[in-house]
């Protein structure tokens, strides 16, 4: 799959934001176009082979019955309450030759403002002082430290399968 799309060009780009360095407990995030993420996901393996090698497992801590989290409402609500807790995060481990991601799955129906400020934290992108002082940048803070969080839960709720990359929660696909 990782040679299937190269050369294409895409009508949207890849919205995916990756650290400098790989190898933390969140890496980056991926914010795609539709909800329908096994259509984006050709174009996502692209993008990440040019980091992680060519792509061999995909480790998902989501059920497919699962709705996905309302970022907007978080949000709101953290407008209302700024103590309040931040949910179940959707998480990918991409798994490559030569390195691993751990990846935030931003919604498709994420407000922009919301979405490109996740980004941005997910992969420690520079922001600037005047973005640091908006609801937008306190809500991707807590957004992104609840995906950190689950993510090195989910490292530790699996016994390590041999691979040297280790592996996250949830179903797997491989190519």
């Amino acid at each position: 799959m990782n040679r299937a799309v190269r050369g294409r060009r895409l009508a949207s780009p890849v919205r995916l934001a990756l650290a400098a360095e790989l190898g933390s407990a969140l890496d980056g995030a991926w914010w795609p176009h539709t909800a329908s993420i096994a259509a984006e996901l050709p174009e996502l393996v692209d993008a990440l082979s040019t980091r992680l090698g060519e792509v061999a497992t995909i480790s998902i801590n989501w059920s497919p019955l699962e709705c996905s989290p309302d970022l907007d409402a978080v949000h709101r609500e953290r407008a209302r309450d700024p103590g309040r807790f931040v949910g179940h995060q959707r998480l990918m481990t991409v798994v490559g030759n030569c390195a691993r991601a751990n990846v935030l799955v931003i919604p498709c129906r994420t407000s922009a403002a919301l979405a490109t400020m996740v980004l941005r934290r997910a992969a420690a992108l520079p922001i600037m002082p005047v973005e640091q002082d908006t609801q937008e940048f306190r809500t991707s803070d807590d957004i992104v430290r609840a995906a950190c969080t689950e993510s090195a839960l989910c490292g530790q709720l699996l016994p390590d399968n041999g691979s040297r990359h280790g592996a996250a929660a949830g179903a797997v696909v491989t190519e």
